[in-house]
């Protein structure tokens, strides 16, 4: 999709030298891709303590 956006000309070049990307383009996706990973995130911490769960993580974790 092609669109036209104003971005602070400062945030933008921060986020290029933190992230080392090189395009503004690259810059504005991966913004977008971390965006809705944190809402995906943020709907799943809703079920913390709603569901219940019996094992023995550390059995689990050696025997991985």
């Amino acid at each position: 999709m092609r669109t036209n956006i104003v971005i602070d000309d400062d945030l933008m070049a921060q986020a290029i030298k933190a992230t080392g990307l090189q395009t503004k383009k690259d810059v504005v996706e991966q913004g977008l891709k971390l965006l809705i990973e944190r809402k995906k995130q943020q709907s799943i911490r809703t079920l913390r303590g709603k569901i219940d769960w019996e094992g023995n993580l550390d059995e689990m974790r050696e025997s991985g």
